[in-house]
């Protein structure tokens, strides 16, 4: 049997955009159509809730402070595999159709076809401009477009990445592939047709708690990203104006594409497994911020996740992880997961969903941007996430901690609660050790040093490991420093 896998991909869609998730206002018939088919996950989470280093987990297993990508616009390490590499070396053909965002170049990419990818297939966003006129690529970047008459589906990237995929489908439908299509869309300038372009307007989420939260027991980063809206009132925030209703109209005009490929998918590679996600989302008024930054609230973090490939119809409420997605398709395969992946397989869970995988995962935030001053700039962030609770340390400002299945809307800061003390404590501890597991760049005693954690005592040697990188597929052995010799464990005790 032919193995086969279609990694489907958006930008910015929050896990309540599409339709499956609960809400009924949102019009994604074609994404509810895959979640009846496989599997829809409640708590997936991305390793970093900005485009470049949530991307470079998805498709290395590593988390952004390994690779190197910790923020948009810096290249990931020379020695940083992806998916399209390990597979392609195993014969496996491999096409990535779409935004890339990982060459560390401008928002649109450098255009060129990075190592393991068929080159006759890949189409980042600088490709797609280098197709247009100067005057038509000043027109796909400006909103308006979308309203004005005759504006076609043709003329939008999400469109031409689908055409695209339909024939690498009808290509490779004969043999074992592994195809990725990454959609900016619904993304700014969230350019779509009608009747997508007006699908939304007049549209306001439903009031809940998030749009009232006064910020006053959170993060002072948070008070300043707020900025005029600190002290708006609801109606001020929750409203179509100010792009919403476009970038909903986008959203449903994204999934209408992903349909386009979806029909056929089920018409040449119907037993192929498809994985659906998105990199972040985007806060969009909740907590009174907008955009994305360096927060685990789930309006950012908590992305939507389907997969069809083994149980089908079914909710999935165990925590998941961008990061386990390498490591899945590495097994899906039949090839040995890299020991310095840093995920599991999800395919045990994928084939019963009651198999759990995960008890807690991880997100992280350094950077918004290398190229801008603004965004906060610096705001190193560390997260660990259960079923039933979250812990946000914000090296450099207050920390986090929310019992969210009590307080869904994270509008409660319990991190001083003493009611909570053990199990608090108890995630902080999982989440050094994850940082120090995973050779965390910027591990170290600050971590542990928290006003609310008294009893820990600051040591200059930390935990006193050496923790050197173990990667035997493509490059040697790393030596013992005090040996000069191949090093016999990568993480031993100082000498």
């Amino acid at each position: 049997m032919k193995k086969q896998v279609i990694f489907l991909m958006t930008d910015t869609t929050r896990k309540d955009m599409v339709g499956c998730y609960g809400n009924q206002k949102m019009k994604t018939p074609n994404l509810d159509r895959l979640a009846e088919e496989g599997i829809r996950y409640e708590n997936a989470y991305t390793c970093q809730p900005v485009c470049g280093p949530a991307r470079s987990a998805i498709f290395t297993g590593t988390f952004p402070h390994t690779n190197g990508m910790v923020t948009n616009s810096i290249a990931m390490g020379e020695n940083v595999k992806t998916l399209g590499q390990r597979l392609s070396d195993h014969g496996i053909a491999c096409g990535y159709i779409g935004k890339w965002h990982l060459d560390g170049s401008d928002y649109f990419g450098n255009g060129r076809c990075p190592e393991g990818w068929n080159p006759d297939y890949w189409y980042d966003m600088k490709t797609y401009l280098n197709e247009l006129s100067d005057e038509d690529k000043i027109r796909s970047r400006d909103s308006k477009e979308a309203y004005k008459v005759g504006f076609s589906e043709e003329f939008t990237y999400a469109h031409r990445c689908s055409d695209r995929a339909i024939r690498y489908l009808e290509e490779f439908k004969d043999q074992d592939f592994f195809m990725s299509v990454s959609y900016d869309e619904p993304h700014g300038p969230s350019l779509c047709p009608a009747p997508f372009n007006h699908m939304y307007d007049d549209f306001k989420f439903d009031s809940c708690p998030s749009f009232q939260d006064d910020l006053s027991k959170k993060p002072f980063m948070q008070r300043l990203w707020a900025g005029k809206n600190l002290h708006a009132s609801e109606e001020e925030i929750n409203q179509a104006s100010g792009g919403l209703s476009l970038f909903l109209g986008c959203n449903s005009f994204a999934d209408y594409e992903i349909g386009r490929v979806l029909d056929k998918i089920r018409e040449v590679t119907p037993d192929a497994m498809v994985i659906f996600t998105s990199d972040h989302g985007d806060m969009l008024g909740a907590h009174r911020l907008f955009s994305k930054n360096a927060a685990a609230y789930k309006e950012v973090a908590n992305i939507p996740l389907i997969i069809k490939g083994g149980a089908s119809g079914f909710v999935e409420n165990a925590v998941a992880s961008h990061i386990d997605i390498a490591p899945t398709v590495m097994d899906y395969f039949g090839l040995p997961i890299p020991k310095l992946m840093e995920g599991k397989s999800m395919l045990p869970q994928i084939r019963d969903p009651f198999e759990n995988i995960n008890e807690e995962v991880f997100t992280e935030f350094t950077r918004y941007e290398v190229d801008h001053d603004g965004f906060g700039g610096l705001q190193i962030m560390r997260a660990v996430i259960s079923e039933k609770y979250k812990l946000v340390i914000h090296l450099l400002d207050t920390d986090e901690f929310y019992d969210i299945e009590n307080d869904p809307y994270e509008i409660h800061n319990l991190i001083d609660d003493e009611n909570y003390t053990e199990v608090r404590n108890q995630m902080h501890d999982k989440l050094i050790e994850h940082m120090n597991n995973t050779r965390d760049l910027y591990r170290g005693y600050q971590w542990k040093m928290r006003p609310w954690r008294k009893e820990f005592v600051p040591n200059w040697e930390n935990e006193g490991y050496t923790r050197q990188r173990e990667n035997e597929e493509y490059e040697p052995r790393q030596l013992d420093y005090d040996t000069g010799l191949p090093m016999e464990k990568a993480v031993r005790k100082k000498s």
